[in-house]
């Protein structure tokens, strides 16, 4: 019964609503009549017209003031307090009409004629507000509550899950997935003890200590974390304590998504990777963010890329004067000007989309004085470690003389902020993607010391959640297709930052260079590849399957490590740092190449590189990048396979 009133069309809700009442408002009033004369009255004539006509005073208030638009499952105290003042504003009006109309009672009871007692008025508008306002909790909670046994639980169809956290976010999440064709909730799992063992919209409330008893009673599927509020620390500890359970676990999104719009409450979302790292974040300094950008003509080389793309959507958000896209990839260039473009119709900026590869020298200068640029991030580089392996010399070309070209691009033009985009792996390098980014380093360290008016500075971090080449997508993709997940080596760690936190840092650090400064970005505690692994698989709501798992349902598989790939990953090469504004940007303090020995080498390389001499080519950047200690042979694939 209750199911066929929910499954109802609006229109027929309200109709019941209506005729239910109508035969309120007609019973109240008599009701009202006994209790003021203290027996069961039953009206003559002028009276029991004057009841009549209740329903025709109160029904158009009550749809005036809305009270039959309230959702009655959602009904809230704001919405009973517009039903107090619409049934206060009935009893008032039928009162005044009572007031002055002839009242048989008034007759017999020996009041003047047209006068009513006024304390039917006030029992009617007291009687009125109670039930009234009493039928509608009533059918909230007959509505709301879920008349089920464990049995129509388990045998629902429905992934049966538990809410984690029985706030006002864990309600609403169990009053939408009331309606829902995929999902039964089953309780609430809250850290409150005053909540515990309590009700909640007909649901129980539990303790975290009872997940693996529910799991097995309800046979629980997921659990859904509805607390937008909690801080990534907190839901860290809040997944924690979950993945050990054979269950997916989803979050709802965090409240700045609410607040913009982005989402809805009953968005469901895979649990984030970012939550597993537990990073804490600090806020920006707005101050920082804008300094270099807003009002300004901005550039970002690579802008297609995983970071040139977020640094692109971060730059539009404060409003340059000119957004200059510089891609040599026709399709992610295109991607990435539409993206922007839609968003763009709030502000009214330009956006430029430049096809055009770094190792252009022509098309570089001309770019930076025909917009006059007064801002560079130079994002385009090749940096997956193996194929930069296989391709020495499309590397060192790329990485080292593409850097170049735009660092003496921007000098030429009067470019007043160049920020390079490095990496982890620029640090004591064993390979020559990592030796590529040192170099482009020293030659900014160079020119800064060469020439004052371009302030060259650069950004080191380590890997970037969910970006082109990451370990994250991989992994998932291997757990969707059943595995077996691929991991290079057990004791493999790395560090890894959302790309929104890094590209947030990385504007911030750029904005603080003064010249040659090398920024390093916190990037909290490393993680172990394989505990990732086995935590992705584990918040899927699978089981890894090992020796001492054999029925489990993924593999993890190891494949050594690959050519030039380090166990750990480092990010100062000395001990000389200092704090900034911002406590997870540290700035390194680390030594400079001589500009004119720096610029012979350059030559040298430029001309072992241009003739494909790959031993001349190695030797040199050792020489160029103290610390670069190769860890495989020359893996070139046009060297390897010379005849």
């Amino acid at each position: 019964m209750i199911n066929k009133i929910k499954d109802l069309s609006r229109y027929k809700k309200q109709t019941i609503m209506v005729f239910v009442d109508c035969i309120l408002l007609i019973g109240i009033l008599f009701a009202s009549y006994s209790i003021r004369l203290d027996y069961w009255y039953f009206p003559k004539d002028d009276t029991f017209r004057l009841i009549l006509a209740a329903p025709i005073i109160g029904i158009p208030i009550f749809v005036k003031l809305g009270m039959y638009q309230l959702v009655i499952r959602h009904i809230d105290f704001k919405a009973l307090w517009s039903l107090v003042q619409a049934v206060s504003l009935y009893a008032l009006i039928w009162g005044l009409v009572g007031f002055f109309s002839q009242a048989d009672f008034a007759k017999e009871r020996g009041f003047d004629v047209g006068i009513i007692s006024r304390s039917v008025i006030i029992i009617n508008w007291l009687l009125a507000i109670i039930v009234i306002g009493g039928s509608r909790i009533c059918a909230r909670f007959i509505l709301n509550y879920e008349f089920i046994s464990k049995s129509d639980i388990v045998d629902s169809g429905k992934n049966r899950v538990l809410i984690y956290g029985a706030g006002a976010a864990g309600v609403q999440l169990a009053s939408a997935l009331n309606n829902s064709s995929e999902f039964n909730p089953v309780g609430f799992i809250d850290d409150n003890k005053d909540l515990q063992g309590s009700s909640v919209r007909g649901l129980s409330v539990y303790s975290v200590n009872d997940i693996e008893d529910l799991i097995n009673k309800y046979k629980v599927d997921e659990v859904l974390i509805a607390i937008p509020s909690a801080s990534r620390s907190d839901r860290f500890s809040i997944i924690d304590k979950l993945e050990r359970y054979p269950v997916i676990v989803r979050t709802l999104p965090g409240l700045a998504e609410l607040a913009q719009g982005k989402v809805k409450i009953d968005d469901l979302l895979q649990v984030s990777i970012k939550d597993l790292l537990g990073r804490k974040s600090v806020e920006p300094n707005e101050g920082l963010l804008g300094k270099n950008i807003t009002n300004k003509t901005v550039v970002v080389t690579g802008a297609g890329g995983s970071i040139g793309s977020e640094l692109c959507r971060q730059i539009v958000s404060l409003k340059p004067k000119t957004l200059i896209l510089f891609e040599i990839n026709e399709l992610a260039l295109y991607a990435i000007d539409k993206e922007l473009t839609n968003i763009n119709t709030h502000y009214s900026f330009k956006i430029y989309p430049i096809l055009g590869s770094v190792n252009n020298k022509k098309r570089l200068k001309n770019l930076f004085k025909r917009f006059d640029v007064d801002t560079v991030y130079h994002s385009a580089a090749y940096k997956h470690v193996p194929m930069v392996e296989f391709n020495n010399t499309e590397g060192v070309e790329n990485n080292i003389f593409g850097t170049f070209n735009c660092a003496l691009a921007a000098i030429d033009a009067g470019v007043k902020t160049f920020v390079l985009i490095s990496t982890d792996k620029a640090v004591r390098p064993t390979n020559t993607m990592g030796a590529t980014k040192r170099a482009a380093e020293l030659i900014l360290q160079a020119l800064s010391v060469k020439q004052n008016y371009t302030t060259f500075s650069m950004v080191r971090f380590g890997n970037v959640l969910g970006s082109s080449g990451s370990v994250i997508p991989l992994f998932k993709k291997q757990i969707i297709e059943g595995g077996p997940i691929t991991v290079t080596d057990k004791k493999i760690i790395r560090y890894f930052m959302t790309v929104t936190e890094a590209v947030e840092l990385l504007i911030q650090a750029g904005a603080m260079g003064t010249g040659g400064d090398v920024f390093v970005l916190d990037m909290g505690k490393p993680v172990q590849i394989q505990d990732l692994a086995e935590k992705m698989i584990q918040l899927s709501g699978l089981q890894v399957k090992d020796e001492l798992n054999p029925n489990g349902d993924i593999e993890i598989k190891y494949t050594g490590l690959r050519a030039g790939e380090k166990l750990f990953e480092e990010l100062l090469i000395g001990d000389n740092v200092s704090k900034t504004a911002n406590p997870l940007i540290m700035r390194a303090k680390e030594d400079k190449l001589n500009w004119d020995k720096l610029k012979l080498l350059l030559e040298n390389l430029k001309a072992a590189n241009d003739s494909n001499d790959h031993e001349k080519l190695r030797n040199l950047l050792i020489e160029i990048v103290p610390g670069f200690k190769p860890q495989s042979e020359i893996s070139d694939i046009l060297y390897t396979n010379r005849s």
